[in-house]
């Protein structure tokens, strides 16, 4: 299904410049510019007057800026247009994804890139399915490393770990720090990830089904106990499924 799209931005080149790449893009993510604004004021009048699926916004513009224009967006009601970022500056992330955004685009914007965004927001929202979901509150996870802010997509975490005062996360590729809890992660995000034990939640999609092996010790089995454990994708850690979640995970891989 085709996507309406709405671009805000202060710079005539920039509108210009998504728009040749929603068109170079419409084969592989069919999409329909419905409108466009140079400020705050008449983005808000042109989404009422074409109600847009996706917003793609600005942050640095005159009068009210991008942030502020989806913060009354989401106060507006429950058919908020999903909101994509495009700004030249990665300094506003965090405050992007405060205000809902459900991605964030560095310009100058690659055609790839804002293909991915456009795939993103169809599946968060359930459209791929033909079904209307209710958006989820972030597409990504902030990590901090020293002077660098990372966004790690949701859809590439296999599962959060609780360790003291941090929670892991991990991806195929590596393992990050976060100070999210695991209660708010998994009441935001339900949908997306399943509890297995106390301290682990699992990306429901990385289930590959359970097997029966020789855990350590977790608060809830004795070291050296036999017990059912999770087998991911992509990677051989097993993780323990504790008693008390055994029925959750074993209705998910019935």
């Amino acid at each position: 299904m085709s996507q309406r799209i709405f671009i805000v931005d202060d710079e005539e080149h920039a509108r210009s410049r998504l728009a040749i790449l929603l068109a170079d893009i419409a084969e592989e993510c069919p999409n329909e510019l419905v409108g466009q604004a140079s400020d705050a004021a008449g983005a808000l009048q042109g989404i009422v007057d074409t109600r847009p699926d996706i917003v793609l916004l600005d942050i640095q513009m005159p009068g009210m800026n991008g942030l502020d224009l989806a913060a009354r967006l989401a106060r507006e009601g429950e058919e908020m247009p999903a909101v994509v970022f495009v700004s030249a500056h990665e300094d506003y992330a965090l405050n992007a994804f405060d205000v809902h955004a459900l991605d964030y685009l560095v310009k100058p914007v690659r055609a790839a890139r804002l293909a991915q965004a456009l795939k993103r927001v169809a599946t968060l929202r359930g459209r791929s399915s033909g079904t209307a979901e209710a958006t989820p509150r972030r597409a990504h996870f902030t990590v901090h490393e020293r002077d660098r802010l990372l966004l790690v997509p949701v859809t590439d975490v296999l599962y959060l770990k609780a360790e003291l005062k941090y929670v892991t996360l991990r991806t195929r590729t590596r393992d990050y720090l976060i100070e999210d809890s695991l209660s708010s992660i998994e009441e935001e995000l339900d949908d997306v990830f399943v509890r297995v034990h106390r301290n682990t939640l699992v990306a429901r999609k990385a289930i590959m089904g359970v097997e029966r092996g020789v855990v350590g010790a977790d608060g809830e089995s004795e070291r050296g106990q036999e017990a059912w454990q999770v087998i991911l994708r992509d990677v051989a850690e097993r993780l323990p499924i504790s008693r008390r979640q055994w029925p959750v995970v074993k209705a998910l891989v019935r």
